[in-house]
């Protein structure tokens, strides 16, 4: 669905421009001395409206933050609300997730949140997956050994395609669950997930974990279990 054009958004932005990273590619490499005394550093691309990152930056003062989303008026409404709450430890840009090499340096990520990406159906429009193999090799580049991915979708399609182009990538995967609200609500939801819990449709889920070069992975059977949600 297309994001309704946000009145005012230029001096809205404004308002909010503590909070806003214009030109990223300056702060390549320099994050945590830009921004130190922070245990990790955090990426969530695609944040949307940024409800997900914003409560999850207030659940864990000790992580820095980092939103990223291409079309601003959807970012302008968890822009708001993180300056509102007076927030530090996050920052958003309006910035193409396959840029992200510009923006940060080999290793300088410790975590990675894809939730609920475009599933971009059909053969053709792969390539633009955020799962897909154009993207796992930026991801490595920007995650230290040992850093994750945390992956979640409302689309089982998308998640049986993800999985494999995980494994392909070599990333070890674990947390592997097909209905992870089935017992009630687990970790930060996102406004969609809200949405699609209160309509009782199933979240997958999983966590992706780079080992780093030349590491390979344990196998796993596809039957992880979510034992514990750290969001």
């Amino acid at each position: 669905m297309r994001m309704r054009k946000k009145r005012n958004l230029i001096p809205r932005m404004e308002r909010c421009a503590a909070l806003l990273v214009r030109e990223p590619w300056l702060l390549r490499g320099r994050w945590r001395d830009e921004f130190p005394g922070y245990k990790e550093l955090h990426l969530e691309i695609g944040c949307g409206r940024g409800r997900f990152t914003v409560e999850t930056a207030k659940l864990h003062p000790d992580v820095f933050f980092v939103a990223l989303e291409r079309v601003a008026d959807a970012m302008i409404i968890g822009l708001e609300k993180a300056m509102a709450e007076g927030l530090r430890n996050i920052r958003f840009m309006t910035q193409d997730a396959s840029n992200l090499l510009e923006f940060f340096a080999d290793g300088e990520v410790d975590r990675i949140y894809l939730n609920f990406s475009d599933p971009w159906p059909g053969k053709r429009h792969a390539k633009r997956r955020l799962t897909s193999e154009r993207f796992l090799p930026i991801y490595k580049k920007i995650l230290r050994p040992g850093g994750e991915i945390h992956f979640k979708t409302d689309n089982p399609e998308l998640f049986d395609y993800s999985l494999g182009t995980f494994r392909e990538a070599g990333f070890a995967l674990s947390e592997i669950t097909r209905n992870l609200h089935e017992n009630g609500p687990v970790g930060v939801m996102t406004d969609y997930e809200m949405k699609f819990y209160a309509q009782g449709v199933s979240i997958c889920r999983c966590v992706a974990t780079f080992l780093g070069e030349g590491e390979q992975p344990a196998q796993d059977d596809g039957a992880g279990r979510t034992e514990k949600v750290d969001e």
